[in-house]
């Protein structure tokens, strides 16, 4: 009876250790290489929040009640997230994927989920690190509030989780380093720029502000500019029941891509 029940607990350690290692190798990476994953981040939105919110904001004048520098801030903050989460996790587990790692994991007793969540923690904190630097550079240029700090740390985290998860099934269907921007040139950024980060969706005509319902990131944005601002052009609610529906669809899909090995295994 002690070996049956001892068993589960020993499983369960296993699993714990193999994710706190594949999650910290993905940490060692990003912190290996700081120079390429959080310095270069930084240098872009202090671009855009000279140029835009600076230099063209002071001509924009008011945005929704704020000051345009106020505006861009949630969106930016955001845009950076959801880049850097997804770009980490496609070049690191392709990469893994072009070094015959990945085979390794595969042939292990490591769960699935295990290996899936392993890699999007690494993503996910990457996402953090950049949105805190950014968040500490916005600061430079305005006063920044959190009045809903709960909303402001999920809305980030679901965000960073589901581009992770994306970042990851690109990965596996890449064939070569190519692949792996192809999606953020001609998908990610476009929807990006297009989600509501540097204007509201009320000043455009009907049938754009019914195509921009259509982007998931604008419900993303939207959800992040009420934790900093307290408004929104979307109830939260919704903004947060497509977020939580996109972590549950990408991660089924990619356990499954994991499972069947699909553009993993020779």
């Amino acid at each position: 009876m002690s070996d049956a029940n001892a068993t589960p607990v020993n499983v369960t350690r296993a699993n714990l250790t193999a994710l706190y290692t594949v999650a910290r190798r993905e940490v060692v990476r990003i912190l290996r290489i700081w120079p390429q994953t959080l310095v270069p981040p930084a240098i872009t939105m202090t671009l855009y929040f000279l140029i835009f919110g600076s230099l063209i904001g002071r001509r924009i004048g008011d945005m929704g009640g704020f000051t345009y520098m106020d505006f861009i801030v949630p969106g930016l903050v955001m845009m950076s997230i959801i880049q850097n989460a997804y770009g980490n996790i496609s070049s690191s587990f392709f990469g893994a994927k072009f070094g015959r790692h990945v085979e390794e994991l595969l042939v292990s007793p490591m769960p699935n989920w295990v290996i899936l969540t392993g890699y999007v923690a690494g993503g996910v904190l990457r996402g953090l690190m950049v949105g805190a630097i950014v968040l500490g550079i916005a600061m430079l240029f305005t006063p920044v509030r959190i009045p809903h700090p709960l909303i402001t740390l999920t809305t980030v985290l679901l965000g960073a989780t589901i581009f992770s998860l994306a970042g990851f099934v690109n990965a596996v269907f890449a064939r070569k380093f190519d692949d792996i921007a192809i999606v953020p040139t001609f998908i990610l950024t476009p929807l990006t720029y297009l989600g509501g980060v540097f204007y509201s969706v009320t000043l455009l005509p009907g049938w754009a502000e019914t195509l921009t319902h259509a982007n998931p990131i604008f419900y993303m944005v939207n959800a992040f500019r009420y934790g900093l601002l307290g408004v929104s052009d979307v109830p939260v609610g919704v903004a947060y029941a497509l977020m939580l529906a996109f972590v549950v669809a990408l991660s089924a899909l990619g356990i499954f891509l994991l499972r069947r090995g699909i553009g993993l295994r020779s």
